[in-house]
Parts: C-alpha cells; sequence; structure tokens
C-alpha cells in the first residue's frame, strides 16, 4: 500500500515539525508556542493511543488529517495567522471536520450496536452540522475565556482573538467543514464506527436498522 506509507511519512515529517514548533517555544520561553506546540503534539500521538490501547482502527489517512490539523495551527502560531487573512478560516474548517467525523462516529457507532436505537440517515446530517456548530461555539468561548484569564492575571494570551467579525466568519467555516464531511466525508470514519462499535460489544456488522 504505497498511499498508506505514504501518508504515515509525511505525518512524521508533519509531527516532527510540531516537536520542533514546541522546542523552538521552550528555547525562546515563548508561552504561546510552548502551549500550543505540546497540546498539538499530544495530539498527533492519539492515533496510535487509539489502535493500540482501545483498539479503534483510524488508518494513515485519517491520522494524516489530523496530523495536518494540528500542523497548520502550529506553523500558523509562528505568525501566518497575523499575515494571512484567511488562514484562521482554514484551520477552523479543517479541524471543523474532524469534529464533524468524530461526532459522526460516535453516534453511528451507538446507532450499530443498540438495536433500539434507529438513527436515519437525514438526522446524522443534521446531527454532523449541530454538532460542529455547537463545539465550534465552545470553543470560542473558550478562547474568549482564556484571553480574559490572561488578561485579569497579566499572563501572555497563548490564542489570540481578532473580534466578533472573526468569530462570526470561523462558525461560518465551522459549518462548511461539517457540511463537507456530512455530504462526501462519512467513508473516512467507517474504521473508526466499527471499532467503537466493538467497544460498546457489538458485532462489525451489528445494526440497528
Amino acid at each position: 500500500m504505497r498511499r498508506s506509507r505514504l501518508a504515515r511519512a509525511v505525518s512524521r515529517v508533519l509531527q516532527t515539525v510540531v516537536a520542533g514548533i514546541f522546542g523552538y517555544g521552550v528555547v525562546t520561553r515563548n508561552p504561546s508556542l510552548v502551549v500550543n506546540g505540546f497540546m498539538g503534539l499530544a495530539v498527533t500521538f492519539l492515533p496510535g493511543v487509539l489502535e493500540r490501547d482501545l483498539r479503534v482502527p483510524l488508518g494513515p489517512l485519517l491520522t494524516l488529517w489530523i496530523t495536518v490539523a494540528v500542523f497548520l495551527h502550529s506553523i500558523g502560531m509562528l505568525g501566518l495567522y497575523e499575515v494571512i487573512w484567511w488562514y484562521d478560516h482554514l484551520t477552523h474548517a479543517v479541524s471543523a471536520a474532524l469534529a464533524a467525523g468524530s461526532g459522526y462516529a460516535t453516534v453511528r457507532a451507538i446507532d450499530l450496536h443498540y438495536d433500539e436505537v434507529y438513527l436515519p440517515p437525514k438526522f446524522l446530517f443534521v446531527f454532523v452540522l449541530l454538532f460542529t456548530l455547537a463545539f465550534g461555539v465552545l470553543w470560542e468561548v473558550g478562547e474568549f475565556a482564556a484571553r480574559l484569564w490572561a488578561t485579569a492575571t497579566g499572563r501572555t494570551a497563548v490564542l489570540v482573538i481578532y473580534g466578533i467579525e472573526d468569530t462570526m466568519l470561523d462558525l461560518v467555516f465551522d459549518a462548511v467543514g461539517a457540511l463537507l464531511v456530512a455530504l462526501f466525508g462519512t467513508p473516512w470514519f467507517e474504521g473508526v464506527v466499527q471499532g467503537l462499535s466493538r467497544r460498546l460489544g457489538g458485532s462489525d456488522g451489528a445494526s440497528g436498522e
């Protein structure tokens, strides 16, 4: 599987870059780079933990998607967020698509496992959109709260807020990412669905439908 090997190789390269950004933040004593770099680096190890410890297979392409999202945010903290006006919206769309896929995989696994649960495709479509928007709102509230806390304590803010107009545009791009997953991206998460269903005790092919 040449494509799988390539995806794994690219993931490792991007992961190394994120680690480098974290290290640069430590050396330069930049709290923003340290916090975002550390959290991003931790996320890149999540696929391996899920596959090894929970037997939830993400696969090399989905792992690459996660790593790309972390990579884009990490290099954005080096200044791209300030110099490219649409960069923040791009990272929101990529991350929101992952959030949408996670929400879809969770409820779809429940649908497969429990015979008494039936979730029609139209419901799943709407759920993916609403779940992602709710996640986006919580993220924006978290950014605002972190900014207030940093201001109140005299610390350096690790996340940057550009105003209410930018926040609303972020939510629009969150919706775009969710819509793309709802329309075209759910097959990417079928391995996760099956893995979660097995964790719930169901069989690979069991379905409440």
